[in-house]
């Protein structure tokens, strides 16, 4: 018996095979290559149109969100903007009524001690010592007044020098006057208590006798004043 390979023609012959669709189609085609071709773009086209409609509504959507996204950034920073202002505005504030604060706390303290300074200054015009222990005493207490007034120097105070100036009411406390023709009317003649000030501030006034212009008929004499100017 001889190796022969045994076929199938019926399966043969349904392998080659042809339906009648597939004849039909290609008839179309061959008759009608045109319409083939058209269908085929208006189909690529619908797909390309509804591709790039999507785009847009994308592009659309970002575009949206950038500019909400830009607002809120713009808002938030106009909002930083007014608190960091706000906060400026208050820090300089607050700085300002410390220092304002401190300054009237340091004038408050050194008013109290200016009378210390007086009677040591008193004491130094009216006392007069007779013997080496008196003097030695004496020595020993005007050497506190000094360490005082050079404390109060350090720290910008300094008395006033009101004699042979006009009279300023900002500075000076009239509690005398004096007709007289050696001065000119309203010029202070003569500092009955001394004043001092803390840099530019006030701490008290000066108490001065100030020279007014005599009267006819009537020779120098010391007037008290009712016109007590405190400024």
């Amino acid at each position: 018996m001889s190796d022969q390979t045994v076929t199938n023609p019926a399966a043969e012959a349904q392998e080659g095979e042809i339906t009648p669709d597939a004849v039909e189609n290609a008839v179309e085609n061959v008759e009608n290559p045109a319409a083939a071709t058209t269908a085929e773009e208006g189909q690529a086209s619908e797909a390309t149109s509804a591709a790039a409609a999507d785009l847009l509504e994308k592009i659309t959507a970002l575009e949206a969100a950038k500019a909400s996204l830009s607002q809120m950034v713009e808002e938030r920073n106009s909002q930083y903007m007014r608190l960091a202002a706000d906060f400026e505005n208050f820090r300089k504030r607050t700085q300002r009524e410390k220092e304002e604060l401190e300054l009237q706390i340091k004038c408050s303290v050194i008013a109290d001690l200016l009378p210390v300074v007086d009677s040591f200054e008193l004491a130094r015009t009216h006392i007069q010592t007779e013997t080496e222990a008196e003097e030695k005493i004496h020595r020993s207490y005007q050497g506190v007044y000094k360490q005082l007034v050079e404390c109060l120097k350090r720290i910008g105070v300094s008395a006033m020098q009101a004699k042979g100036k006009p009279f300023d009411p900002n500075l000076h406390e009239a509690v005398l006057r004096e007709a007289t023709n050696e001065h000119p009317e309203g010029t202070v003649i003569e500092e009955l208590k001394r004043g001092y000030m803390l840099g530019d501030r006030v701490l008290r006034h000066a108490m001065v006798k100030v020279a007014a212009a005599p009267e006819e008929g009537s020779g120098s004499e010391i007037k008290p004043t009712n016109d007590v100017t405190d400024a």
